[in-house]
C-alpha cells in the first residue's frame, strides 16, 4: 500500500513494528506491507550462497565496472524503465546480468560457487557491459557501446 506519513516526511524506509516500508524515486514515495519472517528451505540456503558469492564478486570488480553499471542504469531508467515502477541500480542490472548468464550456460556455471577470476578468464562475455549487452544478457540501451571497462 502506498504509504503517506506526517510531520513533512516524504519516505521511510525500514521496518516498525510489523509493517515494512521502502521509500522509492529518490524519497517520492513510500511502500508498506506487512512483514512476514520466512520460511527455511533448501532453497533459502542456496539462495544465500549465491547472493554472497554475486556480493563478493560485485565487491572485487574494479570501479570503472561498476561506473559502467551505475551509467547504464541511468541510460536504462530514460529508455526502458516503466514510470511507475522502480528503477533497478547498478547491482540489481550486475545480479540481472549473472543470472541471465547462468540460464545460458546451466551445465558450465554455478552462482554460488564461480569466481571472478572464472568469469575474467573463462567467460569474456560478461566482463564488461558490451559484451554483456552484445551477448544478450542485458537489454539494448542507446549509448551501451561506450561501456566497455572490464570486471
Amino acid at each position: 500500500m502506498k504509504v503517506k506519513l506526517k510531520y513533512g516526511i516524504s519516505a521511510y524506509s525500514g521496518t516498525i513494528d510489523d509493517m515494512t516500508y521502502s521509500s522509492h524515486k529518490d524519497g517520492a514515495f513510500c511502500i508498506g506491507r506487512k512483514y512476514v519472517k520466512p520460511r527455511y528451505t533448501e532453497n533459502n540456503e542456496y539462495m544465500g550462497k549465491v547472493s554472497k558469492n554475486l556480493g563478493n564478486i560485485y565487491a572485487d570488480c574494479s570501479d570503472d565496472f561498476k561506473e559502467d553499471l551505475r551509467t547504464y542504469a541511468y541510460l536504462f531508467d530514460g529508455q526502458k524503465a516503466s514510470k511507475r515502477k522502480m528503477s533497478p541500480n547498478g547491482y540489481s542490472h550486475f545480479i540481472s546480468m549473472m543470472y541471465a548468464f547462468a540460464r545460458a550456460n546451466a551445465s558450465s556455471i554455478g552462482l554460488d560457487t564461480v569466481t571472478l577470476g572464472d568469469l575474467q578468464t573463462l567467460f569474456e562475455d560478461v566482463t564488461s557491459v558490451v559484451s554483456a549487452v552484445e551477448s544478450g544478457f542485458l537489454p539494448k540501451v542507446k549509448g551501451y557501446e561506450a561501456l566497455t571497462a572490464n570486471m
